[in-house]
């Protein structure tokens, strides 16, 4: 590109000196992020991989992980049994660490990573389309649990809470939540390091409260198929929370390229494990005292009184940060499919489509239900799908050129078939398929699940997607992971 060319560098620098202009913010706190899913080159790398510890843990600081773990308790699960299986379920964080070193190494997102195994156009459906699609989904959920909260923090300060209020809370909440996803990464990771402290705080005063009125002998412990039908079908709905942060290189790509890819992998991983594992195992215990249906509501029962305001603030914010990711994403993902426009547009995009079904979700009878419904059906295509982008950086050994991961043109490397990688599109494809036979919900029964009664997708799904993936596409890896 003409703008990498050092000559014209050079006379941009000389130029700047002498009318003392600066040049054009890329990734600063507090401006528009410029850059979107191109390559990020080494001289505008920054940042350190303890950075991405508070990015992780402030967004998961979220509503979904205590309904979480209060499901675990509806499933019949004992206290310690749950908490077993909820610790079994966030081992996938481990995953969602590995896939964030391929950010540094490539300079990209995952959205465009993900070429590497599906193909130019084959990322278009089954990479960054069917991963835009998910997110905006999560993004009306997020607004709508945000909103929900938000309705029950006016309504304990003795607000009436009108039709007018319930839509200037949504608005607010969706306003602030867009416009840092606007500005960026760099804002993301300045603001995220004040709600960690901010949320961290809140959710151990939260725990310890309820910590103090649990009851851990109120449920008998499952046996025999009873108990492995419900701890699988525990471990798919845990699950689905990290799996469906299947982007996190996109947080990574500024580090430089010789960043420790275990310590980029480690904070990402610990980032996300540790609020999810704490607020999970605080859902579990307020499951044996309240029910955990209508957590926003039950938790009234257990909380002092000025708590409970702080409680709803927790799951605002909380759906605030969750959501800032999950756009910044989508905007991206936007960007791989084809869509051309800057990533802020891509955003705003992203926030009308979310705002309405934020909207349809709030109108829903079965709100909840189906939360529950979209965690246990992700997992079906998520699964195989992270799993051949976790097997490909390992058959790479985490070589990707971010340059060739650009080039869109019939013929580049990453065209394959027609612009398809039979491997990876093969893999996704039957993985899924695979997961879909296998799942077990109130709107889909697959036959296998139905024949045995429990749940596998989580690990079927994947493994035949990895298998298939490591069979079908071997040789040509190897050969251009050894380049």
């Amino acid at each position: 590109m003409l703008s990498e060319c050092p000559i014209r560098g050079v006379v941009a620098m000389k130029l700047s000196s002498r009318t003392g202009a600066q040049p054009a913010a890329i990734d600063v706190a507090g401006k528009i992020e410029t850059r979107g899913i191109e390559y990020i080159p080494e001289k505008d790398r920054h940042g350190k991989p303890a950075q991405l510890f508070p990015v992780w843990l402030s967004a998961n600081v979220a509503y979904v992980y205590l309904l979480l773990g209060g499901s675990l308790i509806v499933l019949g699960l004992a206290p310690w049994q749950a908490f077993v299986v909820l610790a079994i379920g966030n081992l996938l964080w481990l995953v969602i660490g590995l896939l964030a070193i391929s950010g540094p190494s490539s300079g990209t997102p995952s959205e465009v990573i993900m070429r590497a195994m599906l193909g130019v156009r084959g990322n278009r459906v089954f990479g960054a389309g069917l991963g835009w699609l998910t997110a905006v989904v999560y993004e009306g959920l997020n607004l709508a649990i945000g909103a929900l909260a938000g309705f029950a923090l006016i309504e304990s300060l003795g607000i009436p809470v009108t039709a007018l209020v319930e839509v200037l809370v949504a608005v607010v909440i969706g306003v602030v939540t867009f416009t840092i996803s606007i500005y960026g990464h760099a804002t993301i990771v300045r603001v995220s390091a004040v709600f960690t402290v901010v949320l961290g705080v809140c959710m151990l005063t939260l725990g310890g409260f309820v910590t103090t009125r649990a009851t851990l002998h109120s449920v008998e412990p499952l046996h025999g198929g009873a108990f492995w039908a419900a701890a699988l079908s525990g471990v798919v709905l845990v699950g689905a929370a990290p799996l469906s942060w299947g982007s996190s290189a996109d947080y990574s790509r500024y580090l430089p390229t010789h960043t420790s890819k275990w310590r980029v992998a480690a904070w990402t991983a610990f980032g996300g494990w540790l609020p999810a594992m704490i607020l999970g195992g605080i859902g579990i215990l307020a499951g044996t005292v309240v029910d955990m249906s209508d957590p926003q509501t039950s938790f009234r029962a257990i909380l002092p009184g000025w708590f409970y305001p702080i409680f709803l603030l927790i799951l605002v914010l909380g759906s605030i940060t969750n959501n800032v990711l999950t756009a910044y994403s989508a905007g991206l993902s936007l960007q791989a499919i084809g869509v051309r426009m800057s990533r802020a547009r891509t955003v705003l995009i992203d926030a009308v489509i979310g705002g309405a079904l934020c909207a349809y979700a709030l109108l829903s009878a079965s709100f909840l239900t189906g939360v529950s419904n979209l965690l246990a059906l992700t997992v079906a295509y998520l699964a195989p799908a992270t799993t051949v982008y976790a097997v490909d950086i390992v058959l790479r050994r985490n070589r990707y050129d971010g340059h060739q991961l650009h080039d869109e043109r019939p013929g580049g490397p990453f065209w394959y078939r027609s612009g398809f990688n039979p491997a990876g599109v093969g893999a996704v494809v039957i993985g899924t398929a695979v997961g879909l036979l296998c799942v077990e919900t109130t709107i889909l029964t697959g036959p296998f699940a139905a024949l045995t009664g429990t749940d596998l997708s989580i690990v079927a799904g994947p493994i035949v997607a990895g298998v298939l993936y490591v069979v079908i596409g071997k040789s040509r890896l190897m050969r251009e992971g050894n380049r």
